[in-house]
């Protein structure tokens, strides 16, 4: 299956897959016919089944990867809680010295405390890579030295940093992989897991292509309205206006009446 290279060192390889548009389609329909429904009204379904959340028909479709990342990151993937996945055993084997080197390091937010935002100078750069370097090495050595002293893998691995490359298999359905993806893709996120956002973005999008595009139109790319937020509209819009805007960007016209009622309430 397709490899995609991430960060210095990792990569997103798609090992395995369960199902696809059709999948989806066969569910919501409880039917296992072929062919008995054309791809216009197939792609509609899928749009309705989403921007409805309707989510039980996506959980068809599954998704198996084997990820290659810093341990950081793969301390971020884990809280998504819904996947099935298996990791390489530092108890069990003796941890590569793979290490993330950054090309460069960005500065603390000011306004999010843990975020970050810019970058740090050429200077500064060398100065940090320099020191993350020197930790790297003196952790490696230490853990290698405990090793030759007896001391069980198990405990030998604490010593080692966070920056430490580590690979697992994940297996996740596309409903729940849907989800990390708004989350992990969002501009938000921590840069590092969002380039492996977007490795496992390209590699689904090709695959499940009208449940993408729902996807993107609908979750992605859209919003949701609080109580206050939609009044607040309803303050600067009337009914007739907010109908010519839709019917202007060509959406059907089962779309321009679920907007209505969304806003409107009509």
């Amino acid at each position: 299956m397709e490899l995609i290279p991430v960060l210095d060192k990792g990569f997103v390889r798609l090992v395995d897959q369960m199902g696809d548009d059709r999948a989806i389609v066969q569910a919501a329909r409880v039917s296992y016919g072929e062919g008995t429904k054309t791809v216009r009204e197939d792609r509609a379904l899928i749009d309705y089944l989403m921007r409805h959340r309707h989510t039980s028909p996506f959980e068809m479709v599954e998704f198996k990867f084997h990820v290659k990342a810093p341990l950081f990151v793969a301390r971020q993937w884990f809280r998504h809680r819904t996947a099935s996945l298996n990791e390489v055993s530092g108890r069990y084997s003796v941890l590569k010295e793979e290490f993330y080197e950054p090309e460069a390091f960005r500065r603390q937010a000011k306004r999010n405390k843990q975020g970050s935002e810019g970058v740090l100078e050429d200077a500064v750069k060398a100065e940090a890579l320099a020191l993350v370097k020197e930790a790297e090495k003196g952790a490696y050595a230490a853990y290698q030295a405990l090793l030759q002293k007896g001391v069980a893998r198990e405990m030998a691995r604490m010593v080692l940093p966070l920056s430490l490359y580590t690979e697992f298999y994940w297996k996740q359905d596309l409903h729940n992989l849907f989800h990390f993806l708004k989350l992990r893709l969002a501009p938000e996120a921590q840069w590092e897991i969002q380039e492996y956002a977007r490795a496992i973005a390209a590699l689904v999008k090709e695959r499940v292509p009208m449940a993408w595009a729902a996807f993107e139109e609908h979750v992605l790319h859209g919003a949701s309205l609080s109580k206050s937020e939609l009044l607040a509209l309803r303050a600067l819009l009337t009914p007739e206006v907010y109908e010519k805007a839709l019917r202007a960007l060509g959406l059907p016209e089962s779309r321009v009446r679920e907007a209505l009622e969304k806003v409107f309430g009509l």
